[in-house]
């Protein structure tokens, strides 16, 4: 009877010993109460609004599946799709090499912008508006500090002495690797360590900018046009307009470089590549390794039927090649990229 108590003892260790490391296994690869029918998406606010109208009408289609949404900007997207905590990151820059050695899949669904953003009371908006701003100047605001009044913006300084407030984004964003892109090879901290300040999130450098007559930062189109009207078209929000660029540096902002009057107008910009690239660029959906069951089933739809809600909500589609050749690598499991 002793030996078959401490057999049962024995056994009753073994069988606790699996169940604990069992736990810890399940725990640590992120799947403790995870519900088979809910798709759960972080990352970039560019593509939050897009996505959140994509859920929309996928959910009239299929009620059963749930799809959690949370913006927490590109960065972060990336890195909990990359652990898995994430069935999706959303991300609005580049997918970089290490990230491609850990593991990173990426599918593009579609393409927007960065825009430079002031304060409609600014001092001198008028001659902004007149003259543009070149690719050097802001450059000289973001990154160089050459620029350093409003009045030495448009080269009169009797017009305003007024120092320019620098504003970036402090979290991990597709937003500021785009502009900081777009003004040569520079990366966020580049922007970050120049800036008065950096705040979190795109609608919140949005609403900053809205209260401060002297400031400038980016944004994506998504949080600056969000005026809508009864006819339909977009303007952009109260307080807050993009600064157009003079493209050929001429000085003064030709009607064809005037491209910021409502959404519509940039949206055809970027289409047509009148807006450059940067801070144009292609927006993504990243997961680990590749895509499968209900996820893998959304995405495909997304690059399908999900399509014609892409305009409407202010993006632009990508070329009917580039689509097909998504449903490609979706279809796959890889991409020339990762190969």
């Amino acid at each position: 009877m002793e030996n078959k108590n401490q057999s049962q003892k024995k056994m009753l260790g073994i069988f606790t010993i699996i169940t604990l490391i069992t736990i810890g296994i399940v725990s640590n690869c992120g799947c403790v109460g995870k519900n088979e029918n809910t798709i759960k998406i972080e990352g970039a606010f560019a593509l939050t609004p897009m996505m959140e109208k994509w859920t929309a009408e996928y959910r009239k289609i299929h009620p059963e599946i749930n799809i959690d949404i949370t913006s927490n900007g590109a960065g972060q997207g990336m890195a909990d799709a990359l652990l898995g905590i994430a069935d999706i990151g959303m991300v609005s820059r580049e997918v970089n090499n290490t990230e491609i050695e850990r593991g990173a899949f990426w599918i593009s669904v579609a393409k927007d912008a960065v825009v430079a953003t002031i304060n409609t009371d600014n001092p001198v908006i008028e001659e902004i508006l007149r003259k543009g701003v070149t690719k050097q100047q802001f450059k000289d605001i973001f990154i160089t500090r050459k620029i350093t009044t409003w009045g030495q913006l448009v080269g009169n300084e009797s017009l305003s002495d007024d120092l320019i407030v620098l504003y970036a984004r402090s979290d991990s964003c597709g937003a500021a690797e785009t502009w900081a892109k777009y003004l040569g090879s520079y990366k966020q901290n580049d922007l970050i360590n120049v800036a008065d300040s950096a705040v979190n999130g795109d609608n919140t450098l949005a609403a900053t900018i809205q209260r401060e007559e002297f400031g400038i930062g980016f944004n994506n189109i998504g949080y600056v046009y969000t005026e809508k009207l009864a006819d339909g078209t977009v303007l952009p929000a109260d307080n807050i307009i993009p600064v157009p660029i003079d493209l050929n540096e001429n000085g003064v902002l030709d009607e064809n470089e005037n491209v910021y009057t409502n959404r519509s107008a940039i949206v055809t910009a970027i289409n047509d590549y009148v807006y450059p690239s940067p801070p144009a660029r292609a927006l993504h959906l990243v997961t680990l390794n590749n895509y499968t069951g209900i996820v893998k089933d959304f995405v495909y739809w997304i690059l399908t039927d999900g399509q014609q809600y892409v305009l409407d909500a202010g993006y632009v589609p990508l070329p009917s090649e580039t689509i097909t050749a998504q449903i490609n690598y979706l279809e796959s499991g890889t991409r020339p990229e990762i190969e």
